[in-house]
Order: structure tokens, then sequence, then C-alpha cells
């Protein structure tokens, strides 16, 4: 099926899509500070810039979209029109996610993956099971933790 948009405009749209302070990082870290979490945005000084850095459990929150980070959920599928194009864009993300944890991990830093598909459209009682993970997380002493599909995944060293 062909794009309904012109390139111009299809391209115009695409880089409107914000990177940083996306509406699932936004919920993240409203509920983080409501509980009493202090933290950073972004900090350029560690790799790839984490969404939410918890300097005082040296932990970092990537909150990740689905479509540019290649989750296979119900909010991810192929795009039709240049495929090359986004196969390459789409593989390159998650290759460098998996280098930014690496590179984390070596800094000692504790990583919590969080995706969109989580959180979007979810209703309190599933909002507030993710924090509370989160927090549990936290004060454990987990090296990663995953949050795929209404499960919990902590990972020890």
């Amino acid at each position: 099926m062909a794009d309904i948009v012109d390139v111009r405009t299809r391209s115009r749209m695409m880089s409107g899509i914000k990177g940083k302070n996306t509406k699932p990082e936004v919920v993240i870290r409203q509920r983080l500070h409501a509980r009493g979490y202090r933290f950073r945005l972004h900090r350029k000084d560690l790799p790839g810039s984490p969404d939410i850095v918890l300097p005082k459990y040296q932990a970092v929150v990537m909150v990740n979209g689905c479509f540019w980070h290649g989750h296979q959920c119900r909010l991810f599928k192929w795009p039709k029109t240049r495929p090359d194009f986004w196969r390459t864009k789409i593989e390159g993300n998650i290759h460098r996610d998996r280098k930014k944890m690496s590179e984390l991990q070596r800094l000692s830093w504790r990583v919590c993956v969080l995706w969109e598909c989580e959180i979007k459209g979810a209703g309190e009682e599933r909002l507030n099971k993710v924090i509370e993970s989160i927090a549990e997380w936290l004060i454990g002493g987990d090296s990663y933790l995953f949050i795929p599909h209404g499960r919990t995944q902590a990972i020890h060293d």
C-alpha cells in the first residue's frame, strides 16, 4: 500500500516525533516523583543519555518506544514503505540499545527497560504495578529489570 502523504510531508511528520519527554516517560517520572524518588533526566555523560537517572540507586530507567526500538508487540509493525531503510534504522537502534546497556553495566549502573506498550492505555492498577516493580527493583540488588507484557523479570548479576 502506498503512503497517503507525499515524501516531504512524511519527512516533516517523522522529524516532529520527540525522543525526549514522551508521554510514557512523563507518566513514569510523575509517578516516581510522587513516591519520593528524585532523579535526573537525559544525562549526557552516561551512555545513551538515559531517560531517567537515579544516582542514589546507581540506576537508570529507559522508557523505550515500541516502534523505534523494534519491540515485537501490538504497537510494532514493519512499515510497508521503504522497508530496507526502516529495517536498517530499527535494527541499528536495537544494536545501539544493547551496546548502551553493556556500557552502563560496565560503569556499574543498573538498568530498567520499560516498553511503551506496558503503559500506553494502561489503567491505574497496571501503572501502579509497574511503579511498584520499579520501586522494589531500586531497593533490591538486581542489575536489570525488564517489564515485558505484564510480567516483571529481574536479572541478577
